[in-house]
């Protein structure tokens, strides 16, 4: 049985396959031009084989007008996964009765059954409704035309734009008080929220522009301006903490359980604290914990991620780093005189930043 994120992944990489620009996306558009209707599978595996009857073998290049051509003819369509070659077509598939399924027509119904019964993405274009429906796995997708997604893009564009000002604000004055090592639970687990928050409207603002194909250039580079110095934030602030809050747990296990919170959930610091390892009740989330200064170290351009790694391991916190002159970085292995003056020039600026910044 496919897990959520292969079924994300399946459903994201056929949305590719499908946008507007693509020639099976232009296939598709002909067909609801011309009202004849289709079902398409993606796939010629033996799954797929084991469930076909009848039908011509045609094994020649994909093409959107051939699709179109072959559409006119009762039955499926049979094209490789990445729709580069039609291998059969009129084909009737006969999936397993026994799957559950929603839909009510014909068409739909076995597109959903064979997406579930093969684990391919299966496309089914109503001729009635003038509608072309993607199913991967358990999922359904309607697809859209690109001026109602980009409208919807927009919305989540000004969204993520308010939710990343609130993450500078709440990560700078994190920043500053790990300097003053006054940095408590509770405003950890305050930038993990918010970095969680922008991460889904990254995802949202993401799959909109996969379905938009071509028309989503502009949208691409707003995203990219938007979230181009964030990068693997959440994994650091995590690596910084999850030890000195005494959590026995993977940084990748303590991801995966903050991506699972509901929206409700996730607006309750203490259910973030609590996937932390963090201690909830009473005063416990003013209480005050040390980082080990991945998050800073990493915002050095010139310090690769294994000599960051080494300096946090003999050093032991940010603290100890900020404390170390350049003999002391000189002391870690893979760290030049010219590299422990940039690491120790870089961290004392962005010490003298963060606090000016956050007492101005």
């Amino acid at each position: 049985m496919p897990t959520e994120r292969t079924t994300d992944e399946l459903l994201r990489s056929t949305l590719a396959a499908m946008a507007p620009g693509t020639a099976l996306r232009d296939g598709l558009e002909r067909i609801l031009r011309g009202r004849t209707g289709a079902l398409v599978v993606l796939g010629a595996t033996r799954a797929v084989e084991s469930i076909c009857t009848g039908g011509f073998i045609i094994d020649a290049d994909f093409s959107a007008t051939r699709l179109r051509e072959l559409a006119k003819m009762d039955g499926a369509i049979i094209c490789e996964r990445d729709a580069t070659r039609i291998v059969r077509a009129a084909v009737q598939l006969v999936p397993d009765p026994a799957i559950e399924t929603s839909e009510s027509g014909t068409r739909h119904r076995t597109a959903e059954r064979v997406a579930k019964q093969t684990g391919l993405p299966v496309i089914s274009v109503s001729q009635s409704m003038q509608i072309i429906q993607l199913y991967a796995g358990d999922r359904r997708h309607v697809l859209e035309g690109s001026e109602v997604i980009l409208a919807r893009a927009n919305q989540a564009v000004a969204t993520l734009e308010r939710y990343k000002s609130r993450l500078d604000e709440v990560t700078g004055s994190l920043t500053a008080l790990e300097i003053e090592d006054l940095a408590t639970v509770g405003d950890i687990c305050t930038v993990l929220q918010r970095l969680e928050m922008v991460r889904r409207i990254v995802d949202e603002i993401s799959t909109y522009i996969i379905e938009l194909g071509t028309d989503g250039r502009l949208l691409t580079l707003q995203l990219e301006e938007l979230i181009g110095n964030l990068g693997p934030a959440q994994e650091l602030l995590v690596r910084d903490y999850h030890t000195a809050m005494k959590s026995p747990r993977a940084v990748a296990d303590i991801l995966a359980d903050v991506s699972k919170l509901s929206s409700t959930e996730l607006v309750d610091i203490t259910q973030v604290a609590r996937i932390l390892g963090a201690p909830v009740g009473g005063d416990a989330l003013d209480s005050t914990v040390s980082p080990k200064g991945h998050r800073l170290l990493a915002r050095i351009q010139r310090v690769p991620g294994a000599i960051a790694d080494r300096l946090v391991e003999h050093f032991g916190g940010l603290q100890q780093l900020l404390a170390a002159n350049v003999d002391d970085l000189m002391a870690v292995e893979g760290v030049g005189e010219q590299r422990a003056r940039t690491v120790r020039e870089a961290l004392s600026r962005l010490a003298e930043v963060s606090l000016v910044d956050r007492y101005s």
